[in-house]
């Protein structure tokens, strides 16, 4: 069971102070937000710790993640947790109404998804008082404090899992060398994404024994489901011309991949480029961009068909990319060419693609460093650099296939972790098989 020596600081009853104050605003804000995606008002009522679900009865394990990277990649480990604890319940909490609809679609057995209380007084303690969690597993770097520091009041054994914190976050917890130790004392156990960060952790004054180095959850993700209704339909569209993919861009990368674009139409004037802009809800600029380059486009969030004179099509819907993965072995991944932090390489190798990245791939550098090494995924820096590297997939079959299947290898290397982290969060954490009379 946690237990801390540390005394709540200053700061951290300053911090509880101030964001009891500042609740009503708070919570004005992300109704607001809740409302504009169009969430029901008993779910918006979620923020304020009240629940639109029961609480299951028997052992219930509770995972807390940001937003949809973080709450994916914990669905493999629920899906095996869920085998290994077969009388055991799962609750994800997580931030944002787009990984809500997304985790709804890929629930696992005996699972359910609540939006996390605001980090105030009254939404915590009404969380708490109805979940009452068997086991609290933070996700990456979803540092809340007073949920962090109530629940384990409550003697709920706490994780830290797949632990991964920037370098301006590490400076500035170092800074309040008291208050970081405070909170950490409460997690039973660190599993980080690599070694620098359990380095990190314990420098910021977790205890050694708690932290273990890991690999990247979402390494071990299982991978992008597949719609084959829609993918036999758009294969029908495309036929036999040449494709390739650029993944997940944020704003300010589309014009890089659409020079690239121009430039291999030039040797392929059939090629097709499917593009899925990471945030769906960017369609409008996304489709403008694609215009003032001067390409034809069709919108799949418009029910508009590929035809033999589209040059681009913008994929922008929700929960589809797994689908567009199995239609072409090349990927760029965005996220990657402006300082943004890369996403996950292993989506689209798990789906049997080579992989290009910019520069800027930071958050998941462990990942990508031996797919680089290997040859499974390239760096680029330009859109020439770009077109090249597609190009010479295009152009030659053996190259691209010995760049699919280094990419595979790296992430077959990952399988085997997964069980490891689940030996692990079950001993730390005192989670056994239920009796199957067992209520809670």
């Amino acid at each position: 069971m946690p237990t801390t020596s540390a005394q709540p600081t200053l700061l951290y009853k300053l911090y509880c102070g101030l964001t009891t104050i500042a609740g009503p605003l708070v919570w004005h804000k992300v109704r607001g937000k809740l409302q504009a995606a169009g969430v029901p008002q008993n779910r918006q009522l979620e923020r304020l710790g009240h629940p639109s679900l029961p609480r299951p009865k028997g052992q219930l394990i509770w995972f807390h993640a940001a937003s949809v990277g973080e709450s994916l990649s914990v669905l493999s480990l629920i899906n095996r947790l869920g085998q290994h604890l077969p009388d055991t319940e799962f609750l994800i909490t997580s931030g944002t109404p787009t990984s809500a609809e997304v985790i709804a679609k890929r629930l696992p057995a005996r699972a359910r998804h609540q939006y996390p209380p605001l980090d105030s007084a009254a939404p915590v303690r009404r969380f708490l008082d109805h979940w009452h969690p068997d086991a609290g597993i933070f996700v990456e770097s979803e540092i809340w404090p007073r949920l962090i520091v109530e629940a384990a009041k409550d003697e709920t054994p706490l994780a830290l899992l797949n632990a991964r914190l920037s370098d301006k976050s590490v400076a500035g917890w170092k800074k309040r060398p008291k208050t970081a130790r405070f909170i950490l004392d409460h997690f039973q156990l660190f599993l980080t994404q690599n070694d620098k960060t359990a380095a990190n952790l314990i420098a910021m004054g977790a205890d050694a024994d708690r932290v273990q180095p890991g690999t990247n959850l979402k390494a071990m993700s299982d991978p992008l489901p597949v719609d084959h209704k829609t993918l036999s339909s758009t294969q029908a569209q495309i036929a036999d011309r040449p494709v390739w993919i650029a993944s997940s861009t944020h704003a300010g990368e589309e014009e890089t991949v659409l020079a690239a674009h121009k430039d291999l139409l030039q040797r392929w004037p059939d090629l097709l480029l499917l593009l899925i802009p990471r945030h769906p809800e960017r369609r409008s600029d996304v489709m403008k961009t694609v215009n003032d380059a001067g390409l034809t486009c069709a919108q799949r969030s418009a029910g508009q068909p590929i035809t033999s004179d589209t040059q681009v099509y913008v994929a922008d819907t929700l929960g589809e990319t797994g689908t567009w993965y199995a239609l072409c072995p090349i990927v760029f991944l965005g996220g990657s060419l402006k300082k943004i932090g890369g996403h996950n390489p292993f989506e689209p190798a798990q789906a049997g693609a080579a992989v290009i990245t910019g520069p800027g791939y930071f958050n998941f550098a462990e990942t990508f460093a031996p797919l680089i090494e290997t040859g499974g995924a390239v760096l680029t820096n330009s859109a020439q650099d770009l077109s090249d590297a597609v190009a010479l997939w295009l152009s030659d079959e053996t190259k691209l296939e010995a760049a699919r299947t280094a990419a595979k290898a790296c992430v077959n290397t990952q399988a085997n972790a997964l069980t490891a982290v689940i030996e692990t969060l079950c001993t730390q954490l005192n989670l056994s098989a239920q009796e199957p009379s067992s209520s809670g």
